[in-house]
């Protein structure tokens, strides 16, 4: 190994010399251009913005954007909820029962999603 580039890699660079000031260029270009996949700096929640945990007294609830379970039948949206809500929240989620939300020209806006502790 060269004397040049093993004092490149052990960063032996005074402050204020052009080799400091290249070494940083590249980490901060390094740093704004890497592409996210790279580090697995994703979301850990799926859908997270699309469920949202309300306040109420002993059974929980959930708010849940309609479009998270459009593509979902209905026989299957209970389970289907259960195993986001488990994802989301990290703990067993049992859910009793899901309602539509309808807007005022009965347009569902969302589904209340209510589960037992």
């Amino acid at each position: 190994m060269t004397a040049g580039f093993k004092r490149f890699i052990l960063w032996d660079f005074q402050r204020g010399v052009w080799q400091y000031d290249v070494m940083c260029g590249i980490i901060i270009i390094f740093i704004a251009f890497a592409p996210r996949d790279w580090f697995r700096d994703q979301p850990r929640i799926p859908h997270a913005s699309q469920v949202t945990s309300l306040p109420s007294h002993g059974e929980s609830v959930f708010w849940i954007e309609s479009e998270l379970v459009a593509s979902v039948p209905e026989s299957r949206r209970l389970s289907e909820l259960s195993k986001i809500l488990t994802a989301r929240t990290g703990k067993k989620q049992v859910l009793t029962r899901i309602e539509p939300i309808l807007d005022s020209e009965q347009e569902i806006k969302g589904y209340m999603a209510f589960a037992r502790p």
